[in-house]
């Protein structure tokens, strides 16, 4: 049997704004039906953050969280559900003193940062191993906070997906399985075309795939006008697909999006074209061995 491609959709982030994305989800039933209906486009994972319903920018809150899960399990219990844990991990330091957090930072307690998914036990979540800048402000995954919020991650029995987003990041997750802190095989999401981060081209891709450990499944993306091209290249060299409105606001050149369910069409037609197969979601859970 061909093998079968595991299509990914992140529906809103929390970098994307309205006002780039004019149609991007907010609330919790609004992401919830952006979730369903990818879903019913063809994904087989959903990748989920919340946002506060009034000032729209990405939050932790439990009862946002618990209110999107359940109104996704009403209605489709077969989806994979795919928390982040990525909130609670910016620094902006101030100007006058830089070690002094300025407006705009987040970051916190590793605990606070798994807290909903101990909650709430999706089937899996991700755990970014990316420490760089982002903006005006630094993202920082500690060692120590990565090994505690991995600790509780599994305790949970919830699968991580490991995200990175350069090469370094790699490195830092070998040691982590050399120090038996993550389990193997892997789960891996590359990231690819952030700002200071790994650029986003077909070498890029192409070394860091030959760096994985062996028995990986993985995935890779690309930001912005890089989605769609990235997405061709997972496949040709053998890896599961992203697409989202966490990445991008538009369908084409100059048109935006009017859902996510219309980048996942888009996506399933081109892995169709390349002669490729979507798995389902139960395909998905045998595929990254969630089955029980």
């Amino acid at each position: 049997m061909a093998r079968k491609t595991i299509l990914t959709a992140a529906i809103t982030g929390n970098l994307m704004t309205p006002e780039i994305s004019p149609n991007l989800p907010v609330t919790p039933v609004q992401i919830a039906q952006h979730a369903l209906d990818a879903a019913a486009a063809g994904a087989a994972i959903v990748h989920l953050h919340v946002r506060d319903p009034i000032t729209s920018k990405g939050s932790m809150r439990l009862d946002l969280y618990e209110e999107l899960v359940g109104l996704i399990r009403a209605k489709n219990t077969d989806v994979l559900i795919n928390l982040t844990t990525g909130e609670g991990g910016r620094f902006v330091p101030s100007d006058d003193d830089p070690k002094i957090a300025a407006t705009g930072s987040t970051l916190c307690a590793p605990e606070k940062r798994v807290a909903h998914v101990q909650a709430l036990r999706p089937d899996i979540c991700t755990l970014d191993f990316n420490t760089m800048w982002s903006g005006q402000a630094s993202v920082i995954n500690s060692p120590r906070n990565l090994e505690i919020m991995a600790q509780k991650i599994y305790a949970a029995g919830v699968q991580p997906e490991i995200e990175i987003f350069d090469s370094g990041d790699l490195h830092m997750v070998k040691d982590f399985i050399a120090r038996s802190i993550i389990k193997t095989p892997l789960m891996v999401q590359m990231v690819l075309g952030v700002r200071f981060g790994a650029v986003a081209t077909p070498a890029t891709m192409a070394y860091l795939v030959n760096q994985l450990p062996k028995g990986t499944e993985w995935a890779a993306f690309g930001i912005g006008r890089a989605s769609f091209p990235m997405l061709s290249q997972a496949w040709l060299l053998g890896g599961h697909v992203r697409v989202g409105m966490e990445d991008t606001a538009y369908i084409r050149k100059g048109q935006h999006c009017v859902s996510n369910a219309e980048l996942v069409a888009k996506a399933a037609r081109m892995i169709d074209d390349l002669g490729g197969h979507l798995a389902s979601p139960d395909e998905a859970r045998e595929i990254l061995k969630l089955k029980e």
